[in-house]
């Protein structure tokens, strides 16, 4: 009898294992695919000069912005590519160039982000589940919208408008002593919305689906590591799509972002655990509030 108990613990024990194992072992599988992809596909674009030209000053420069980027985006869950775009944009990059980047760029941040917050704890699974399948489909809807039908641009004030009461909700709440936590419905409504803005806006994904969640009064360590978590599989989604339909350029862009983002995804997960809810709230709603604001300021 104790022999068949041992037996079916030590086969749970390994259900677990590896369950716990696919959180880590899917990213890596899916970026090395598209590593090999990518390299099939454009292997006649690279030369050994080539290579070696392109670290100069300017590749530094897309460093910097990846490694910052990822930083906001790794410890507030949200603004990646808001920060990444607008730091390309003012640099002097083309809004083609800068879009392609940024989206493949996110491919391999946010699988790295994703690792980095599982292996601190950060990840709420039963969240990312409820996350990922909406929020993927939302995302391919809106890349091939983007692509075919309709104009990104038309739509960027009423999202940062939404971004703008967001931003309010949440620090104000911040301000609160104690902040009851509020059952969040329908998430997959979010999760689709945040995925198909994210797509079609180049950005939205954070601030729409964290900014929510913080708001509802969830704790943001794991509001952010689970949101982050479930980021991978929406860019991953809407990269494949615009890649399919737009292509791959500016590849020194795309390098500096990814080495930046990749390098600063653990640092940022790490320090989830060590900010504070209220400032960190706090933080987050400013944030929003200067990068919603300056959106509209560019359609005005």
């Amino acid at each position: 009898m104790n022999s068949e108990l041992d037996g079916d613990s030590i086969a749970v024990k390994q259900e677990v294992t590896f369950k716990e194992r696919l959180w880590v072992v899917v990213p890596i599988v899916l970026l090395i695919g598209l590593i090999c992809t990518l390299v099939y596909s454009h292997h006649a674009e690279f030369t050994w000069d080539g290579f070696v030209s392109g670290f100069n000053q300017e590749f530094l420069v897309f460093f910097a912005i990846g490694v910052f980027a990822q930083l906001v985006d790794g410890t507030l869950g949200m603004g990646y590519g808001a920060t990444s775009t607008s730091f390309l944009l003012a640099y002097g990059i083309p809004p083609v160039i800068s879009s392609t980047g940024v989206h493949v760029a996110e491919m391999f941040t946010t699988g790295a982000s994703a690792i980095s917050h599982h292996h601190f704890g950060n990840i709420n699974k039963k969240l990312v589940k409820h996350l990922v399948i909406p929020g993927v489909l939302g995302s391919i809807t809106g890349a091939y919208l983007l692509s075919d039908v309709i104009d990104g641009e038309v739509i960027k004030p009423f999202i940062a408008v939404y971004m703008i009461v967001l931003a309010c909700l949440i620090i104000r709440k911040s301000m609160q002593k104690n902040i009851l936590k509020k059952k969040t419905k329908r998430l997959n409504i979010l999760a689709s919305f945040g995925g198909f803005m994210d797509a079609v806006g180049g950005g939205g994904w954070g601030p729409i689906v964290t900014s929510t969640l913080l708001g509802r009064g969830r704790n943001p360590r794991y509001t952010i590591g689970s949101v982050n978590a479930a980021e991978f599989a929406v860019s991953f989604a809407s990269g494949i799509t615009f890649m399919l339909f737009g292509g791959i350029h500016g590849w020194q862009v795309i390098i500096g972002l990814i080495l930046g983002g990749v390098i600063a995804a653990p640092i940022a997960a790490l320090l989830v655990n060590k900010i504070k809810r209220k400032p960190m709230m706090i933080v987050v709603g400013i944030l929003i509030i200067i990068l919603s604001l300056k959106t509209l300021s560019k359609l005005l």
